[in-house]
């Protein structure tokens, strides 16, 4: 991997390495890394053609934001295997490295991520391939506009929704523009990949976080991932929609503590 992604670190103690969703970068978190950082050291990373990271030339595809992703992840020290967090299509990203490289993942987290994102006869619960293909279209036309239409989508709901849509149209371009290449190539991997046979293969613990008025990612989809996950544990934000992170960041902050590093969790709450 000659041109490895853009990570900026902030904190100290176990390595935590957050994963972004689709036509945005690493500052989307900028409501919860500082709580995060508290606790972890945080490995921030910009995807591929998002943000501050570099794309190379070949095609855009899920194994390669994988092999991108692992080139960077922390080498495990005394706190054991990072801890590895992603949202929506960094989730997906997550998932697959963590069945690619289990030694390597302590424990896993998806936010509003499906294990296929577009629903199908043997997955009822996910976005018609139609209104991702119309997205995938758009964005030769209009690519500003049909990202901004799609941000704004994934507010749709939420009870914070006008701040949470601010939030995200105020990041999303704050490095410059997204790749074309990057944008067109991380529409078509929530459009073609299919990640839930393999589910059940995943060796480590799994955390699920879900908005519970997401659009995106409906919520019923949560028992049936669970289904190929039992010993994992879901979360539904009762006035969330796709980015819990934003709209209830110190109940998510909370959750995450409680689920990565739980012995810490009950010391704060006793003090």
């Amino acid at each position: 991997m000659s041109l490895k992604p853009y990570v900026e670190i902030t904190g100290s103690g176990p390595p935590l390495v957050l994963l972004h969703g689709w036509g945005l970068h690493g500052g989307i978190w900028a409501t919860v890394i500082e709580q995060l950082a508290r606790h972890f050291s945080v490995h921030n990373v910009d995807l591929p053609g998002f943000g501050h990271s570099e794309i190379h030339a070949d095609e855009y595809t899920l194994d390669y934001l994988v092999e991108a992703v692992e080139s960077i992840l922390p080498e495990p020290g005394q706190n054991g295997a990072c801890f590895l967090l992603g949202w929506s299509l960094g989730g997906l990203v997550a998932t697959a490295l963590a069945l690619k490289s289990p030694d390597k993942i302590g424990k896993l987290i998806t936010v509003a991520s499906n294990p296929s994102f577009v629903a199908n006869d043997d997955w009822r619960f996910g976005v018609q391939a139609k209104i991702l293909d119309a997205f995938i279209d758009s964005l030769a036309q209009d690519y500003e506009n049909t990202l901004l239409r799609f941000l704004s989508l994934q507010t749709m709901g939420s009870a914070t929704q006008k701040a949470d849509i601010k939030r995200l149209k105020e990041t999303v371009f704050i490095h410059g523009t997204p790749s074309h290449k990057a944008l067109i190539g991380g529409l078509t991997i929530l459009h073609d990949i299919n990640l839930v046979p393999r589910l059940s293969q995943l060796t480590m613990p799994v955390l699920r976080l879900y908005g519970r008025l997401d659009s995106l990612v409906p919520v019923r989809v949560t028992n049936d991932v669970a289904k190929y996950l039992p010993q994992s544990q879901a979360i539904i934000y009762k006035k969330a929609a796709h980015a819990p992170f934003l709209s209830s960041a110190d109940q998510f902050v909370g959750d995450v503590l409680n689920f990565l590093t739980p012995q810490v969790r009950q010391k704060e709450t006793i003090n």
